[in-house]
C-alpha cells in the first residue's frame, strides 16, 4: 500500500499557472514535426540527481526513437549559452534544461525558439522557456521542515543550509521558514549558502555550528548539503543531539536514513526522471499542434523517513 502511494504521489502532477505574465502565445510558433533529436542540459552532472535526470531522458528518447545528447553545465551559465548554440547547431527538436541562471539562459533561449526548437525547463524555470516542469519545492521544503521540527519536539535552535540562488532552491528555503511559523519555540539562528553539494554542505555547517552550538535541528535544502551537514554534526561529536532533514529523495539520501545512528532522519522526495519524461511527453504534443494550456507543472513531493523508506521506490 505505501509503495502505491509513493507511486500515485509521484506521477500524479498538479498544473498551475505562474503568476509572471507568461500566455500559451509564448510557446515557438515553429513548433518541429516531430522529436527526432533531444538535447539535455544539467546543471552539474556531479550530483545524482541530474544523473537521474539523465536516466529518465534516456527512457523516454528511447520510447519515441530520438537520439540524446546530455551536456554538464558544471554550474556556468557561460557553458549553458553554448551548448544550447550547439544544440541549434545540431538541429535539435527539443532542449530540455535544467538552469543554472533562470533569468540569464533567456537570450540563449530565445535563439533557440527562432531556431523553431521547443525549450521545456525542468526542476527550476527558465525565462522563455515553453513549459516548466519541477517539484512543488514550497511544498518540499515545508514537509521535510515540518518533519524536522516535529522530531526535535516543537522546539530549539535551527540552521538552514542554503544553496546556489535558484528558483526551486529559494522556494524551499521559503517553505521552511513558511512552516517555521507555526512552531513558535523553534528559532532558526543561522542560514549560510552552500554549493549545493557535500564538501561545502560539512563546510558552512562546520562555521555555523562553531557560531550555534546549541543547535538541535538542520534543514538541508537538498540531499548533497544535508549529507555534508551530517558529516558535520558527526565531526563536532553531537550526533545524538542534532537532527537533519533534506530534499531530493536521492539513493544517497536513502542509505543515510538506513544508517543506524545517523542524524540524518528524512528526506523530502523530487523524481528527477519523470520530470524529463513528462518534458517529452508535453513536446510530443506540441509536434501534434496540442500546444499548453499551462506554463508550469508541480509535481508533488512527499516526506521519507526511517519508517516507510524500505517502501520508496526511489530514483
Amino acid at each position: 500500500m505505501m509503495l502505491k502511494r509513493f507511486a500515485r504521489l509521484a506521477m500524479s502532477v498538479s498544473t498551475v499557472v505562474l503568476a509572471a505574465g507568461w500566455t500559451v502565445a509564448d510557446v515557438s510558433a515553429k513548433t518541429p514535426e516531430k522529436i527526432a533529436q533531444i538535447g539535455l542540459m544539467v546543471q552539474d552532472m556531479s550530483n545524482p540527481f541530474f544523473s537521474a535526470m539523465d536516466k529518465g531522458a534516456k527512457k523516454a528518447a528511447a520510447e519515441i526513437g530520438a537520439t540524446l545528447n546530455t551536456q554538464d553545465a558544471q554550474l556556468d551559465l557561460a557553458n549553458q549559452n553554448t551548448q544550447i548554440d550547439a544544440f541549434i547547431q545540431q538541429g535539435v527538436d527539443l532542449i530540455v534544461v535544467s538552469a543554472v541562471d533562470e533569468a540569464g539562459i533567456e537570450p540563449a533561449i530565445q535563439r533557440a525558439k527562432e531556431a523553431g526548437i521547443i525549450v521545456i525547463a525542468v526542476d527550476t524555470p527558465a525565462h522563455g522557456a515553453d513549459v516548466v516542469i519541477m517539484t512543488d519545492a514550497v511544498q518540499a521544503g515545508e514537509r521535510s521542515c515540518d518533519y524536522l521540527f516535529t522530531q526535535m519536539g516543537g522546539k530549539g535552535e535551527v540552521l538552514l543550509v542554503d544553496g546556489t540562488p535558484i528558483q526551486t532552491i529559494i522556494d524551499r528555503i521559503t517553505g521552511c521558514r513558511n512552516v517555521a511559523k507555526n512552531y513558535p519555540d523553534i528559532k532558526i539562528v543561522g542560514q549560510q549558502a552552500s554549493k549545493n553539494d557535500r564538501a561545502s554542505g560539512l563546510a558552512v555547517t562546520t562555521d555555523m555550528l562553531t557560531a550555534h552550538p546549541d543547535v538541535t535541528g538542520i534543514f538541508g535544502m537538498n540531499d548533497p548539503s544535508a549529507l555534508g551537514a551530517v558529516l558535520a554534526v558527526e565531526q563536532a561529536g553531537k550526533a545524538d543531539q542534532i537532527k537533519v532533514t533534506g530534499v531530493d529523495g536521492s539513493p544517497e539520501a536513502v542509505e543515510e536514513l538506513k544508517r543506524e545512528g545517523s542524524p540524518f532522519i528524512g528526506t523530502a522526495t523530487q523524481s528527477p526522471g519523470v520530470m524529463v519524461e513528462e518534458a517529452v511527453k508535453i513536446a510530443v504534443e506540441m509536434t501534434k499542434g496540442n500546444n499548453p494550456e499551462q506554463k508550469t507543472v508541480l509535481i508533488p513531493s512527499v516526506l521519507v523517513d526511517r519508517k516507510n523508506v524500505e517502501q520508496y521506490p526511489g530514483w
